[in-house]
């Protein structure tokens, strides 16, 4: 059912969380805009505003009911406004949400985005909140109206959902069972991808290599893989996030063998000790961990593989944390995502013994940066002197602009910073550099480009520019873009969809 609105309200869409509720953001704004929406101007209170929420981290209650808090006034001095929550802390409060915020007009949950535009209709008519929570799938997000945030690369998702039971995480439980597309489905997306200018697509799933499980094809991904290296015009190929337990040798010979699927794996490890992996019920062990690596890195000299790690998860000694540096050692991963564990209520985690003290916790965790720190800066250090083609970018150099450099990503997803030429390319172009320096989060490329090759995503990006729809973004995005390391700051423990 499409509604549309008499007159032309203004919305905002804040994202909180992972690629999967990025994706789902972009949803939203399609939905908002195919009902009559616009994006609201920067600056201004819009007349709808939606939360997309996430449940893992520790403080997410606290932030989103301090956001609700902030937007009350609004509310009060503009009674048309409406607010809406989504996402899995709407999954998991339901109504509990306005209980304690009572001006909030809308509650969906992860398995009904598609309702929102008839949820804000109803509230609006009968003046009375509206909650819906659905307990399973009822429309696969990529079958609803979607406005991407990005004319040169997209998010494609294989599957939602997830079987896994990990004891630290509770998406599973907010998100439900895995439900997979049909292969010819995702390719009918991806081909509509490039033709409207995309260049790069990203295959998401939370555990994205257990594709087919549903329709019982234990070989599908990497049969995925292979079909997207017969897209025309596709040049860039990446997914996130695979589970180490399924990661078969048949996905690494797609990788290695399909040209446009590129050298750059994430593969959470979580720890490096056997007994908190089993008490983690992560159904793998370090030295599988190790051996898949290892063979990917036969396969791809090149790979720059990248990780999730959580520290001081309940009952971890010293003896399991030096399990988890040595691994690290060993792996020598290009950068690490590095969580604190913190308790999440709802999971089998949360009640364990042996909860450890935040100091510890603490501690071990600025060991952990320190050392993948130190292995990130000697890893980059070797791309000096290299030249590398990379996909300018919108938005990911934050200093660009005092340092008169462009941004964007290099084949394996490093982070360049580089002085362009003559002509200035444009997002979604791809330039030739050879980088200069290495820091232990980005590469500089300091000599003029080399090479500009201007193309179709450059196209779009500029004709997008020059639209009036793009006079205002409609999302607010509340994480780091994809592949960008976590900086050394304190971060709790994920169970994040795509990360887990």
């Amino acid at each position: 059912m499409t509604v549309t609105v008499e007159s032309a309200r203004t919305y905002e869409v804040r994202t909180y969380g992972c690629q999967m509720n990025v994706h789902d953001s972009e949803r939203l704004s399609g939905l908002l805009e195919d009902a009559g929406y616009v994006p609201a101007p920067e600056g201004e209170t819009a007349d709808v505003v939606v939360f997309n929420t996430c449940a893992v981290r520790e403080n997410a209650d606290n932030r989103l009911y301090g956001n609700l808090g902030h937007l009350r006034p609004s509310k009060v001095s503009n009674p048309g406004m409406q607010i809406a929550v989504g996402g899995c802390l709407a999954q998991k409060d339901q109504g509990e949400i306005v209980r304690r915020a009572p001006w909030v007009d809308v509650v969906f949950g992860t398995h009904n985005i598609g309702s929102l535009p008839v949820l804000l209709e109803r509230a609006r008519v009968q003046q009375e909140a509206q909650v819906e929570i659905k307990e399973s799938l009822e429309t696969f997000p990529s079958t609803l109206p979607t406005k991407r945030e990005s004319a040169y690369a997209a998010w494609v998702s294989v599957s939602v959902g997830c079987n896994n039971t990990c004891t630290f995480c509770i998406v599973p439980a907010l998100r439900g069972k895995e439900k997979d597309r049909r292969p010819g489905d995702v390719l009918n997306e991806v081909r509509t991808l490039v033709d409207q200018g995309v260049l790069e697509i990203t295959l998401l799933g939370q555990n994205v290599n257990t594709y087919g499980v549903e329709f019982g094809d234990k070989l599908a991904f990497g049969k995925l893989l292979r079909a997207c290296g017969a897209v025309d015009g596709l040049e860039r190929v990446r997914f996130t996030s695979p589970h180490p337990a399924a990661f078969t040798d048949d996905v690494i010979e797609a990788m290695a063998e399909t040209p446009n699927v590129m050298h750059q794996l994430h593969m959470p490890l979580q720890s490096g000790s056997d007994r908190i992996l089993k008490a983690m019920r992560r159904s793998y062990r370090a030295e599988r961990y190790l051996g898949i690596i290892e063979r990917v890195r036969a396969a791809m000299p090149d790979a720059a593989i990248s990780t999730d790690i959580i520290v001081g998860f309940p009952g971890e000694t010293e003896e399991d944390f030096q399990g988890t540096l040595d691994v690290v050692r060993r792996s020598r991963f290009a950068n690490a995502f590095t969580f604190q564990y913190s308790i999440r209520p709802g999971t089998p985690a949360a009640t364990m013994d042996d909860q450890i003290p935040k100091e510890v916790v603490q501690e071990r965790y600025e060991r952990l940066v320190a050392l993948q720190n130190e292995i990130s800066w000697e890893e980059n250090k070797k791309q000096v002197g290299r030249t590398l083609e990379v996909l300018v970018a919108e938005g990911e150099g934050r200093k660009d602009e005092a340092t008169n450099r462009l941004s964007g990503r290099a084949p394996d997803n490093r982070l360049v910073h580089f002085t362009p030429g003559a002509e200035v390319p444009r997002p979604g172009d791809m330039v030739r550099v050879e980088v200069t320096y290495a820091a232990p989060h980005h590469l500089v490329a300091d000599g003029p480009a080399l090479e500009l090759r201007r193309t179709r995503a450059g196209d779009a990006w500029e004709a997008r520019q020059a639209a009036p729809a793009a006079q205002g973004s409609g999302v607010m995005l509340g994480m780091p873009s994809i592949g960008r390391p976590a900086v050394p700051a304190v971060q709790e423990a994920s169970g994040c969809s795509v990360r887990s």
